[in-house]
C-alpha cells in the first residue's frame, strides 16, 4: 500500500467524525465519507506534499484537502438536492462526559444550526484548524470564518440557555480561540 493510500486510512476515522457533525446522520455521513475517499483516490494526483511537509493536520498536510473534498461535495449534494432535512438521528460519538443530557443537547442545538455556520464550528472547535486553515478548506475569506463562528457559538449559546430569555440556562460556552 502506498504512503497516499495509508494516510487515507488512518485519517477516514476524522473524516467519518467531522461528516457525523456535518451531515447528523450517520447513512449520510458515510456515503460522504466514500464519495470524499474515492476522490480523494481519483485525483490524487492534484494533492502535492510540500518538501520536508508532513502528512498530519498542518496546513500542508492530507487533512485539510481531504475536508476542502468533503466540504464541496457536501453543498454539491445540497445544491442537488436542494431540500434542507432536520437532524433526526443524532450522531453517534463517544461521550467523554457522564453528563449524557448535555451531549444530547448539544448534538440537537448543533443540528440547528445553518450548515454553514456549523461548518465553520466544527472545523475550529472540533478539528482544532486556525481561521486561516478552515477559510483555506471552505473557500471564504477568514473575516467570513471569523463571523460565521460567531454567530454559531452565539446561536449554539441561545440554543442551550433555553431561549433568548436565558432562564434556563445550565451552562456556559467557552471561548475556544
Amino acid at each position: 500500500m502506498e504512503p497516499f493510500e495509508r494516510q487515507l486510512v488512518v485519517l477516514a476515522p476524522r473524516l467519518r467524525r467531522h461528516a457525523r457533525g456535518l451531515t447528523g446522520d450517520a447513512m449520510l455521513a458515510d456515503d460522504l465519507v466514500q464519495d470524499t475517499l474515492e476522490r480523494a483516490l481519483r485525483y490524487r494526483w492534484r494533492f502535492r506534499l510540500r518538501p520536508g511537509a508532513l502528512w498530519g493536520d498542518g496546513a500542508d498536510g492530507l487533512l485539510p484537502w481531504l475536508l476542502t473534498l468533503m466540504h464541496r461535495l457536501r453543498l454539491n449534494h445540497l445544491r442537488k438536492s436542494d431540500v434542507v432535512t432536520a437532524m433526526d438521528t443524532l450522531p453517534e460519538v463517544v461521550a467523554h462526559t457522564a453528563d449524557l443530557g448535555l451531549r444530547r443537547d448539544l448534538l440537537q442545538a448543533l443540528g440547528q444550526l445553518p450548515e454553514p455556520q456549523r461548518a465553520v464550528l466544527l472545523l475550529v472547535s472540533l478539528e482544532q484548524f486556525s481561521y486561516a486553515e478552515a477559510a483555506r478548506v471552505l473557500d471564504v475569506p477568514i473575516g467570513t470564518v471569523m463571523s460565521r463562528l460567531a454567530r454559531a457559538r452565539e446561536h449554539m449559546r441561545r440554543l442551550l440557555d433555553g431561549g433568548a430569555d436565558g432562564a434556563a440556562a445550565t451552562t456556559s460556552l467557552q471561548r475556544v480561540k
